[in-house]
């Protein structure tokens, strides 16, 4: 006799029935053919097809491996929505879960191929029994036929994978702490050379290519629609309790209209909270008498996102106070603007911001110490009021090629194809003791996207407005 385990015996597990033999048989039968109706190949497929050739050119003879990752688990039933890792829908277009993209070495260059969990089989019982994989419970998923056209890449069963990284010894690198999975088949590998991997794939994507320029402008396009929503939506928040989640919730539902979602939480920061630098509770009520600073983004289907910020006087006008430390701000952002060209460092337009900052800072009296002695690497005092540093990279990741190394991005210089916010802010503690009353519990941020080109910068997010007058007759026609 066989004792169950007492645990086991008490997991519910699922609540769904068991399935008959009669079922079974039933649900096996009378499947009419449904192909998906376009399989053109996508628009990005000759562009990924180009970066996995650039990336094949740096490995000869090294068997690559980038897993796109898995799904997780979100109250016991149900996953997160799926996003891929970045590096592997850069090289393929692909947005589904458990894929593996494998360079496998033949000769000076590699042939590419993409391990894929297929459509459902209607002679299993797959896609109606398996609630995280199946048809009926999470849509259908492309045939490898289907994919193979879609992708322009060659396609096979994901079961094919074991075979293939435990066979023949091949130098590897991997794309590790994606998949635990394919981590596992693909050991042992160099922990060294597979974080050189993770920096190349970072950098392989700071110059972007025309087709990510368009589609970041209409990241940004959408993103300028989804602020003017927020401004026409501004008397119905004014008048609820929580009006941060009512302006989160108008801007969420142009970025699930318009594209995939959000490219990271909305930040619906009103009065005090805009101090607090990533905010995203937004359960406060707003004040007509305060500001809202609203730092939001549209992510693309195609997975690159906006990144912009306006701060905004929620009675549709700045009073004089505001009004001076908005343009503060303002002055700062253009002269981080100014700095940008091809060549330059890109550490040098957050410091022509903070030279401005610190500037206005020393004039009113807040900061008690000289500008330049304030922006001393050994001083920094100025940042008690606006912390973190001016802009960052921006493409398929709000901050885009982190991995980089410092000597290509942090310490690099600027380049045609870079493209990138700047975004300089203040932030007034409401308990800060070295500042005046009239200053304190306000926060201010002015984030738009640039495109650097041969000859300077482009403003890609020109169409929402930035100095104060023309923000507030933005919001008075919004109003009107």
């Amino acid at each position: 006799m066989t004792r169950q385990d007492p645990a086991a015996a008490l997991a519910t597990g699922t609540h769904d029935l068991p399935v008959s033999p009669a079922l079974e048989a039933f649900m096996g039968t009378a499947w009419a053919p449904a192909p998906l109706p376009d399989v053109d190949a996508r628009p990005v497929a000759s562009w990924a097809a180009k970066r996995r050739a650039r990336l094949s050119a740096r490995y000869p003879g090294e068997r690559l491996v980038i897993p796109s990752g898995t799904l997780k688990v979100r109250s016991n039933t149900v996953d997160y929505r799926f996003r891929p890792h970045t590096a592997y829908a850069y090289l393929t277009g692909d947005h589904e879960p458990d894929g593996v993209l494998v360079l496998e070495p033949a000769g000076d260059e590699h042939e590419a191929v993409l391990h894929l969990r297929p459509r459902s089989r209607r002679d299993t019982g797959e896609f109606y029994r398996d609630s995280r994989h199946g048809e009926f419970w999470t849509g259908r998923r492309p045939t490898l036929d289907e994919s193979r056209a879609l992708l322009g890449i060659e396609c096979v069963h994901l079961d094919t994978l074991p075979a293939r990284l435990t066979g023949p010894a091949v130098p590897t690198r991997l794309l590790a702490g994606v998949d635990a999975r394919v981590d596992a088949l693909a050991a042992p590998t160099d922990p060294g050379r597979n974080a050189e991997l993770v920096a190349h794939l970072a950098e392989m994507r700071l110059v972007k290519d025309p087709w990510e320029v368009e589609q970041l402008q209409l990241a940004v396009d959408h993103t300028v629609t989804g602020f003017a929503d927020v401004v026409r939506a501004l008397p119905q928040a004014l008048g609820h309790p929580r009006g941060e989640r009512w302006i989160e919730g108008v801007f969420d539902t142009r970025a699930r209209i318009e594209g995939n979602g959000t490219g990271y939480d909305t930040v619906a920061a009103a009065g005090a909270h805009a101090c607090v630098l990533h905010w995203i509770r937004n359960d406060g009520p707003l004040d007509p008498t305060q500001l809202l600073l609203l730092d939001a983004g549209v992510e693309t289907n195609s997975l690159y996102t906006a990144d912009i910020t306006r701060t905004l006087p929620l009675s549709g006008r700045f009073d004089p106070v505001q009004r001076e430390a908005y343009q503060l701000v303002l002055d700062a952002q253009q002269a981080g603007i100014d700095a940008l060209r091809p060549g330059a460092r890109f550490r040098d337009f957050h410091q022509a911001a903070m030279r401005v900052i610190a500037e206005g800072l020393y004039e009113w009296g807040v900061l008690r110490v000289r500008p330049e002695d304030a922006l001393r690497p050994d001083s920094g005092l100025h940042r008690r009021y606006t912390l973190c540093g001016t802009g960052h990279m921006l493409g398929m990741d709000v901050h885009d090629c982190a991995k980089a190394r410092a000597e290509t991005y942090l310490d690099g210089v600027l380049e045609p194809g870079h493209v990138l916010t700047v975004e300089p802010g203040l932030y007034f503690q409401p308990d800060d003791e070295t500042l005046p009353a009239e200053l304190r519990g306000m926060g201010i941020r002015i984030e738009d996207d640039l495109l650097i080109t041969h000859d300077g910068a482009r403003l890609m997010s020109h169409a929402l407005p930035r100095t104060p007058d023309a923000i507030e007759e933005w919001m008075g026609a919004s109003a009107g």
